[in-house]
């Protein structure tokens, strides 16, 4: 009897686990269409509209967004030789996850599907534009198969048909005058496009077959105190430098004139490619549309992040140093998104008096690469059978977060003394890089092939990936403790 109830109890609850698995990696394929995109569209004869069209009347949002981040989601030759490489491992069915967000409006309309940019439109090359975030009506975070954010799961709605005509229908934060889309179109007022929430379909990311966890910006957003303060995406990342540091620093929400379409973050190094771009095609504006991007891109790195350095003495004798990394100023976690691919790390020089060097830790060796000791803060992603993987499209899990949570602060310690009992001059520097320079390498040469780097950027081969120092400090120690 105990052995046929213990037999009824492992069936059942091998039952309810296979069922639950299958709840949670479900797609109802007749709400998402698009699969493994979870994007909705709202289909009408209203079409999208170009950013050319709505900088006529937007001049500075156009210029503002021209340049940016979200205007070069597609184009960016990092973003479109890691789609080459999916599709080569796996098919063509992943291309649609990144596309969702990446291209929204021509993964609705049908026109792209894969890697590359020939024949395509002028909308489609835009990639996140001023119609897609502008044609958001709602989302279906709660729907989705892990019941929060994920994978675009956004509802796009260009317009709509009434009484046999086709009425463009915009939604913005701010309720409109009468005179509002000047006969263009209609304007809807949306809370949603004041809130996170509007930006956390894109950048909340999970595997296109698993819904396993990849990049999750939102939750590290949502789980800090700037969520408890009302701070959104928008508070620091729509703003100049000096306002996203007040926001930082005071949870004081901005002004409406203080919001700009930057959209500016921490890839500074597309700003880079860009302004290349810009001016071996003439286009002196761009180029120093793109400048100014990368300043504040740079510009909020630095201002992230700060180093507390403190002397451990034991009987009076300098042992080691503990050095505190904090994440004073990032909504999120420091780094976020592909947190396996971007580095983040401590550079630590130690000399005596005499300029020799008694120990270091983290310096960049030949071909771009850090000794195997360096201090990183990122993540480690694992595949089946608890393996190391990098790919996005292998990565189910994770073996390690070593991120720092926003407000929060991760610790290390190095073992140090003075031999001749002589001052040590110590310096300690926090440094950034997109990827390290294998991964570079490895993702630029898998670009398709009507993107060619010379012809686009001037770019013969790959160079060095560039890296920004965060914060470069250097104190004097003691030997013993005073």
């Amino acid at each position: 009897m105990v052995r046929q109830k213990l037999l009824i109890f492992i069936t059942t609850t091998f039952i309810l686990t296979a069922v639950s698995t299958v709840g949670i990696a479900a797609v109802d394929k007749n709400k998402y269409p698009y699969d493994p995109s979870l994007l909705q569209w709202e289909k009408s004869s209203a079409e999208f509209t170009e950013p050319e069209t709505c900088g006529e009347c937007h001049p500075q949002q156009y210029e503002e967004w021209r340049g940016s981040m979200h205007s070069l989601a597609f184009q960016d030759p990092i973003y479109q030789g890691e789609l080459n490489l999916a599709i080569e491992a796996v098919g063509h069915g992943v291309s649609k996850q990144c596309e969702g967000c990446h291209t929204a409006a021509a993964v609705v309309t049908g026109e792209v599907n894969g890697a590359g940019l020939k024949d395509l439109s002028p909308m489609a090359m835009a990639g996140v534009s001023c119609d897609v975030c502008h044609s958001v009506k709602g989302h279906t975070h709660w729907e989705t198969p892990t019941h929060q954010p994920e994978n675009g799961s956004l509802i796009l709605s260009p317009g709509t048909d009434i009484d046999g005509e086709t009425v463009l229908t915009k939604f913005g934060p701010y309720a409109g005058d009468e005179d509002c889309g000047d006969g263009f179109h209609a304007c809807i007022e949306s809370p949603l496009h004041t809130k996170t929430e509007l930006c956390a379909s894109c950048h909340q990311v999970t595997h296109y077959e698993e819904h396993t966890p990849l990049e999750m910006t939102y939750s590290e957003w949502k789980n800090s105190p700037y969520a408890a303060q009302d701070i959104n995406c928008q508070d620091c990342h729509m703003v100049e430098l000096e306002t996203f540091i007040r926001s930082a620093d005071t949870f004081q929400k901005p002004t409406r004139d203080e919001y700009h379409h930057y959209f500016n973050g921490a890839n500074f190094l597309m700003y880079a490619l860009t302004e290349m771009a810009a001016k071996k095609a003439g286009d002196d504006e761009l180029a120093a549309s793109a400048n100014q991007k990368y300043a504040m891109a740079v510009g909020r790195l630095q201002a992230a992040a700060t180093l507390d350095i403190e002397p451990i003495y034991r009987s009076g004798k300098l042992v080691e140093v503990k050095v505190r990394v904090n994440n004073k100023r990032a909504g999120h976690y420091l780094p976020t998104s592909l947190t396996n691919i971007r580095q983040m790390w401590l550079e630590v020089t130690a000399t005596d008096a005499s300029g020799k060097v008694i120990m270091s830790s983290g310096h960049i060796g030949p071909k771009g690469k850090l000794p195997a000791e360096t201090r990183l803060f990122n993540s480690d992603g694992m595949g089946d059978n608890m393996h190391f993987a990098i790919d996005p499209w292998e990565i189910i899990s994770f073996s390690k977060h070593d991120t720092i949570p926003p407000k929060g602060y991760r610790e290390v310690h190095y073992g140090i003394s003075s031999e001749n009992n002589q001052p040590i001059r110590l310096q300690v520097k926090l440094r950034f890089r997109q990827a390290n320079q294998k991964i570079a390498e490895k993702l630029l040469s898998h670009v398709p092939d009507d993107m060619h780097l010379d012809a686009i950027y001037g770019i013969k081969q790959v160079p060095p990936v560039p890296i920004v120092d965060m914060v470069d400090t250097t104190i004097t120690i003691n030997p013993e403790e005073q």
